[in-house]
């Protein structure tokens, strides 16, 4: 009986290698193969069953040529592309990594928060200079950040911020209470949450609901002391209400990893501010993303393996 095939291609060629071997271990009677180029997936691709991979990075060519195609495990938790896709065959069951960007996403919130209250770029900026300057450090502790969006990532972050002394807010209408938050409010009470905090957290998911939550009239609630941190999704915040605030002012400066235009484009007034942090959407992206992710996609492998594309109960179906 012919082996399925089961396509591993991730950005990191050792890390789809590494799969590869973790997985044929674990599951002898399947066909793993790892691409490491476009032209070795697209090779692959007619023969494939199973799909291991980047789900953003799918492209309607690639999914168009897996006539074969059973099940789609994503590395990723976002899989906003695949689920508009018209080459998305329907039926085929699409798989999240979910749950396990906790440590990184809160590590580079906090990163933010420390490196805006604390100047870092202007102390950067002296040490290149020369330039001798002291001044008195902002703390985390005493201060509010808020929270919108109470996930799993909002839970690791508000644990962190609590350990730090912080009074931590969240903005949620699924969720009355959470662990380390002191309050929760309504969607419908997002001025008023905001206009209390510190440090503005963005970390909802993006959905056509959700979509410039953060407009205008939102950040113009914000402290003039305050920063805006988003690592959700760029189209969560509008992007040119956020860059008139930050040129006026209106806020003390702003800390993004996620962008409505992605790369980010070169000349885009968001890289000359003074008072903006920027990172290229790195962080759900770990040193050890690999490893964080494998017993989502082992566990899922197994259902699969024993029970076949009906049996991903936790997957989303077109």
């Amino acid at each position: 009986m012919t082996r399925k095939r089961v396509l591993v291609r991730h950005e990191r060629s050792d890390w789809s290698d590494w799969y590869v071997d973790k997985l044929s271990a674990e599951f002898p009677g399947f066909d793993f193969r790892a691409a490491h180029t476009p032209e070795e997936t697209m090779e692959l691709a007619p023969d494939t069953h199973v799909y291991i991979g980047i789900g953003p990075r799918m492209t309607p060519a690639l999914v168009k040529a897996m006539p074969k195609l059973e099940w789609i495990q994503s590395l990723t938790t976002g899989v906003d592309n695949l689920l508009t896709m018209e080459e998305m065959p329907r039926g085929v069951p699409i798989s999240k990594c979910v749950g396990v960007h906790g440590p990184q996403m809160s590590e580079l919130a906090l990163m933010f928060m420390l490196a805006l209250a604390r100047r870092l770029p202007v102390a950067l900026e002296n040490q290149r200079e020369g330039k001798w300057e002291r001044w008195a450090q902002s703390l985390l502790y005493r201060k509010t950040v808020c929270i919108l969006g109470l996930g799993s990532i909002a839970e690791t972050l508000a644990a962190c911020c609590s350990v730090m002394g912080m009074t931590v807010t969240g903005v949620s209408d699924g969720r009355r209470q959470a662990p380390h938050v002191d309050r929760i409010y309504p969607r419908a009470a997002l001025k008023e949450a905001v206009s209390e905090a510190d440090f503005f957290v963005v970390l909802i998911p993006l959905t056509p609901e959700t979509r410039h939550i953060v407009d205008a009239e939102i950040i113009g609630a914000m402290k003039p002391t305050a920063f805006l941190v988003n690592i959700a999704r760029g189209g969560c915040v509008d992007e040119a209400a956020l860059v008139e605030a930050l040129e006026s002012c209106a806020i003390a400066g702003a800390g993004i990893d996620v962008f409505e235009t992605v790369p980010l484009p070169a000349d885009h007034p968001l890289r000359q501010m003074p008072n903006v942090i920027l990172t290229p959407h790195i962080g759900g992206y770990s040193d050890i993303y690999h490893e964080q992710c494998y017993p989502i996609v082992a566990e899922n492998f197994r259902a699969f393996a024993e029970g076949g594309p009906d049996s991903l109960a936790d997957a989303i179906r077109l």
